[in-house]
């Protein structure tokens, strides 16, 4: 196996917040002025002497679920050593192994690769954004930008990252040839709402040229603001910001078929409305306005037991595939390469994180989304064994395909990325 280092490069100066307004393009939604200050979504204090308010993941809890011990999982700060990580227990198809392809950062998250094959990886808890660089066999981990507030969301697009934190995008310019000292970043966007629930986002950029960033709902259920359960796109320098999606409470994932160029999105259901739903979506943009149903209706079929009372799943855009209950849905790759047997080809990984929302736990693996005419879609296990009965060891977050045809698959739980490959 290749040798594995990291190290740290110099932190990134931090850069002055200007509030900043933008308008929405017209595409086929009205015009839409997204504000920071109207984005904040600030909850008013609690009175003197009142109980705290319930943490966001609790609420929305039922009669009777008060006592519930479940709660999600607390994601380690730190990486687990390689030599501690047990990649050997991933099961996947004949035919196909796993190997540790890098490890030692904390909390690893979203995945994008550079011109020169620089793996970028982003964090949710830790404030870091880490660079895997590869050369004669030996891949270091370097620590490009520290102190952010949420990076979860990287994109790579004309030899600049851009990174997503909880409330603006900023870039790195010429970052592969500065992974060592890279440039002090650059805003790009700023009009980004400010709640913690659903706050990080993952990013990415289309066929189209255009920035996608998705703004989840500030809520587990709620009547959401203008401003959030949305997806936007904008230029790559933050300008022409339009609204192309509603009704999506939390996508953490997406990517265009490689095909039909049509954008494919994975969202989580709401939690505390059963052990058995609403299901994950794996969901589908055929055209601008398109609305998923959040908080009205789950899943295509499932009406909430608070807002939707009186109303009708009917009117809104119904998922391709439901992807079962609270297995949290992340990244979304499509596969086009040629290692892989041909009938990978044009398939779509996703990364289940696993649920905690559910006594009996479900998720935590990879997953192959089969996409043909008209959308129809088999989705069947590809990567398992993180889970052992009701104990896991490693939680996938995001895949990315390489050049070479591999596989990559980040898990924050173990602060690691493995490698999938053909056997030889």
């Amino acid at each position: 196996m290749p040798t594995i280092s990291s190290r740290t490069a110099s932190p990134c100066a931090s850069i002055p917040s200007r509030a900043r307004r933008w308008s929405l393009g017209a595409a086929s939604l009205a015009a839409l002025s997204l504000t920071l200050g109207g984005a904040a979504a600030q909850q008013p204090a609690p009175a003197a002497g009142s109980p705290p308010p319930a943490p966001s993941w609790a609420q929305g809890r039922g009669a009777g679920q008060e006592a519930s011990n479940l709660a999600p999982h607390n994601a380690p700060l730190t990486a687990r050593k390689a030599e501690d990580i047990a990649v050997h227990k991933i099961k996947l198809p004949e035919g196909f192994e796993a190997t540790l392809w890098a490890s030692g950062m904390p909390n690893a998250r979203s995945m994008t690769v550079g011109d020169k094959g620089t793996v970028f990886v982003g964090s949710r808890l830790v404030g870091r954004v880490y660079a895997v660089v590869e050369k004669d066999g030996k891949r270091e981990v370097k620590t490009i930008a520290q102190g952010l507030h949420r990076p979860n969301g990287v994109a790579f697009k004309d030899g600049s990252l851009y990174v997503a934190e909880l409330s603006r995008i900023v870039r790195y310019d010429d970052i592969e040839n500065n992974l060592d000292k890279p440039p002090e970043p650059k805003v790009v966007y700023q009009d980004l709402p400010k709640d913690e629930p659903h706050g990080w986002k993952f990013i990415a950029f289309g066929p189209d040229g255009m920035l996608y960033v998705p703004v989840g709902a500030p809520c587990n259920i709620c009547a959401p603001p203008e401003t959030h359960a949305q997806i936007r796109r904008m230029k790559p320098d933050g300008s022409g910001a339009e609204v192309i999606a509603r009704g999506v409470r939390n996508t953490v994932g997406f990517d265009w078929h490689p095909i039909t160029k049509e954008m494919w999105f994975t969202d989580h259901g709401r939690d505390w409305a059963g052990e058995d739903g609403p299901a994950d979506e794996l969901n589908r943009v055929t055209r601008v306005g398109m609305n998923f149903g959040f908080p009205v209706c789950h899943a295509g079929d499932t009406l909430d037991p608070e807002f939707g009372q009186g109303k009708s799943c009917d009117g809104f855009d119904k998922p391709a595939q439901k992807l079962g209950p609270h297995v949290a849905a992340l990244g979304l790759r499509f596969y086009t390469g040629a290692m892989f047997p041909a009938e990978y080809r044009n398939s779509a990984f996703i990364a289940e994180h696993g649920s905690w929302n559910r006594s009996a736990k479900s998720g935590f693996r990879v997953m192959r989304a089969s996409i043909g005419e008209g959308g129809a879609v088999k989705y069947e296990p590809f990567a398992e064994g993180f889970l052992e009965g009701e104990t896991f060891w490693g939680r996938p977050v995001d895949v990315q395909p390489m050049k070479d045809g591999a596989l990559l698959v980040s898990d924050d739980w173990n602060g690691a990325i493995y490698r999938i490959a053909r056997k030889p």
